[in-house]
């Protein structure tokens, strides 16, 4: 009999639904991973550890291919996180990475990677996707690229989320919504 491979995918879930996303796929005897933060709260008159999400809107899976449709059923879901078109893997060094990381320190911050000039991007979704460009100009919420396949000049919005940094074969997801403007290099 041929064992199934699972792998570690990333599940994006409805706000604020984490812990509920996770107790139902436990429930469906599904491996759940929902990174949790100790974080210190000061009040007035106390001080209180709570744990929070330390990836917000997002919950991991262990399942073999053909327990996707049973995860993406799952109340709370929205979808799985996407690569090159097909639900992305986590390494599983990765996974144990965040599992030693979380056990030694309280207080996490999560920190997105800036995007800067000259950046190497690539588009993940939506209308331009698969598109590759250089980054000509980037403030905070926006961002120029060109993209040297297209041979003419529109601009789009674009969320960051969909954007791929391909700096020296590092590769690093954005959350948020940027606008891309969209220059011929030709």
């Amino acid at each position: 009999m041929e064992q199934k491979t699972h792998t570690w995918y990333a599940v994006y879930t409805k706000p604020r639904w984490e812990k509920k996303v996770a107790d139902a796929l436990v429930r469906k005897q599904i491996e759940t991973y929902c990174p949790l933060n100790r974080v210190t709260h000061q009040w007035s008159d106390r001080k209180k550890i709570v744990e929070e999400p330390l990836f917000k809107s997002y919950v991991f899976v262990r399942i073999p291919e053909d327990k996707k449709t049973l995860v993406r059923e799952t109340s709370g879901i929205v979808n799985f996180v996407y690569w090159l078109g097909k639900p992305a893997s986590i390494p599983e060094h990765e996974i144990d990475l965040i599992k030693r990381f979380l056990r030694e320190y309280q207080d996490v911050e999560v920190e997105r990677f800036p995007i800067q000039e000259d950046d190497l991007i690539r588009i993940t979704a939506g209308p331009l996707m698969h598109q590759h460009g250089r980054v000509v100009e980037a403030s905070k919420n926006t961002v120029k690229a060109v993209l040297y396949s297209m041979g003419f000049s529109l601009i789009a919005t674009v969320k960051t989320s969909d954007l791929m940094l391909m700096n020296n074969n590092n590769t690093k997801e954005y959350a948020g919504s940027a606008k891309v403007g969209v220059s011929s290099a030709i």
